[in-house]
C-alpha cells in the first residue's frame, strides 16, 4: 500500500493509538504539522489555530472573523476494552495473572485467546506523566477448552465477568509495579492507566482489498477524519473538533461531553468576538455540530436484526443516524443540510434507523447539542463486530467521512 494513501494513515493511526491518552498524542502530532499550536496559557489572547489537551480528550480550533457561525465536529476517544485494577497481581496454581476491570460493553468473547499489550501512562511521585505502549505480545485471557465444557455448543459461551477473564501474563512474572518501573523507568509510581488491546496490526483485508480491520475504530476512525479534515480545510467560519473521553460510560466527566471543555472554549471565542447574548444566540441558530460516531453496518449472518429500509451497507457512503426519540440529535433540517452537502462534494449518504424491537445507542451528539443551544447531525461509518477487540469497516467509507466532514466545515 502506498504510504502516502489517506488509508495508510489511519492505518498508522490505529496502530500508534491504543489507548485514549495515545489518541490524543498522535493528534498532537498531526495538528503540529498542520501549524496549530498547542495553547497552555487562557489568561492570554486565544490562538489562532490552536489545540488544548486534557488526559484522554483534545479540542483544537482555526478561528474565522469575528461572529463567524462556528462549524463543529465531535468524536470520542475511547473504545470498550480490559483495564488493568490498581492492585492486578493474582498467583493462583503455577500461573501469575492480571485483575482487569471491564470499561464499558465490552463484547467480551472477542477478547478471548488473543496476544495483548499493555498500554498507558504513569505518574511518578512527584507529578510526572510517562507514557507507555508495549506492543509485544505480553497477556491473554485463555478459553476454557471444550473437553471441559461440552455443552457450549448448545448452551452457548457463558462468561463471568469477575471469574473468567483475568489475563495469563507468565508463570514467573515480576509484580506488575516492578514491570511498569522497568518498561517506564520511572522509579516511583503513584498511580497507572494501564490498558489491554489486541497486538494484532490495523490491516486491510478482503480478496478486493475493499474492508478494513482493527480495533477501537469505534470511533478513532472518527477521530482520524475529524483532525484530517480540520487540518486539509480552509473556512470562512470558526472551525473545532472536540474529541471528548468516556463516552462508552455516560460522558460525564471534565474530559467527556457532557464537561466543560467545549462550552470553555465557545466562551472564550465569544468573549474574544464580543458578542452581546443577542448576537451569541444569532451565532447558535447558525451554527453546526456534526457528531462523528460509527454505526451498524447490515450483518449478512443477521438479517432480522435490521430495519430493512434502513440497514446500511459497507464502501456504500457514511450512515445519516436518525432517532425520533432523541438517542441522535438529528433532526430534519440537520438531515436536509447533511444531504446537501454529501451532494455538494459528490459522496453517498445512507441512512441509518434502528429496529423498533432492537435497543438503540446513543452519542455525543444530543449531549452537545443540549449543552450549547447548537443543533447537532448525528452520523457515523457503517462497520460490523462493534464493541469487539476488533471490528470492521469499509475502507471507500472511511475515505467518504473525511470528505464529508471536510465539505460540512464549509457549508
Amino acid at each position: 500500500m502506498d504510504k502516502s494513501s489517506p488509508i495508510a494513515s489511519l492505518l498508522e493511526w490505529l496502530d500508534a493509538s491504543p489507548t485514549p491518552v495515545h489518541v490524543v498524542q498522535t493528534s498532537v502530532n498531526q495538528l503540529m504539522v498542520s501549524g496549530f499550536i498547542e495553547q497552555i496559557d487562557f489568561s492570554s489572547d486565544l490562538l489562532l489555530k490552536g489545540f488544548y489537551r486534557k488526559d484522554g480528550a483534545i479540542i483544537a480550533w482555526s478561528l474565522g472573523d469575528n461572529g463567524a457561525p462556528l462549524r463543529i465536529i465531535g468524536a470520542h476517544t475511547d473504545s470498550p476494552n480490559l483495564r488493568v485494577q490498581p492492585q492486578p497481581d493474582i498467583s493462583r496454581m503455577g500461573w501469575n495473572q492480571l485483575g482487569i476491570e471491564i470499561y464499558g460493553g465490552v463484547l467480551l468473547n472477542s477478547w478471548l485467546d488473543r496476544d495483548l499489550g499493555i498500554a498507558g501512562r504513569v505518574f511518578s511521585s512527584d507529578g510526572e506523566e510517562v507514557f507507555f505502549h508495549h506492543s509485544q505480545p505480553i497477556a491473554r485471557v485463555p478459553q476454557l477448552a471444550i473437553h471441559l465444557d461440552r455443552e457450549i455448543g448448545e448452551r452457548g459461551l457463558q462468561l463471568d465477568k469477575f471469574q473468567h477473564t483475568s489475563p495469563v501474563w507468565g508463570t514467573q512474572a515480576p509484580m506488575f509495579l516492578d514491570w511498569l518501573t522497568q518498561e517506564t523507568g520511572v522509579q516511583r509510581i503513584a498511580s497507572f492507566d494501564a490498558h489491554l488491546f489486541d497486538v494484532t496490526p490495523a490491516s486491510v483485508l478482503g480478496v478486493d482489498g475493499s474492508l478494513l480491520a482493527s480495533g477501537r475504530l469505534d470511533n478513532q476512525l472518527s477521530c482520524w477524519a475529524a483532525v484530517e479534515a480540520l487540518c486539509t480545510t480552509d473556512s470562512q467560519y470558526t472551525t473545532v473538533v472536540i474529541l471528548n473521553d468516556h463516552e462508552e460510560v455516560g460522558s460525564e466527566s471534565v474530559t467527556g461531553a457532557a464537561g466543560p471543555m467545549l462550552e470553555n472554549l465557545l466562551a472564550l471565542i465569544s468573549h474574544r468576538d464580543g458578542l452581546r447574548p443577542g448576537q451569541l444566540m444569532d451565532r447558535q441558530r447558525q451554527s453546526w455540530c456534526l457528531s462523528a460516531d460509527n454505526a451498524h453496518a447490515v450483518h449478512p449472518n443477521y438479517l432480522e436484526r435490521h430495519d430493512p429500509r434502513h440497514s446500511p451497507l459497507p464502501n456504500h457512503g457514511v450512515a445519516l443516524k436518525l432517532n425520533g426519540n432523541q438517542r441522535y440529535a438529528t433532526s430534519p433540517r440537520g438531515a436536509a443540510h447533511m444531504r446537501g452537502v454529501a451532494d455538494s462534494m459528490n459522496v453517498p449518504l445512507q441512512t441509518f434507523v434502528s429496529r423498533n424491537n432492537m435497543p438503540c445507542g446513543s452519542t455525543i451528539g444530543p449531549i452537545t447539542s443540549t449543552r450549547l443551544g447548537i443543533e447537532a447531525i448525528d452520523i457515523g461509518v457503517p462497520q460490523l463486530s462493534m464493541h469487539s477487540a476488533r471490528e470492521m469497516c469499509g475502507v471507500k467509507d472511511a475515505t467518504d467521512l473525511v470528505t464529508l466532514m471536510q465539505g460540512f466545515l464549509r457549508s
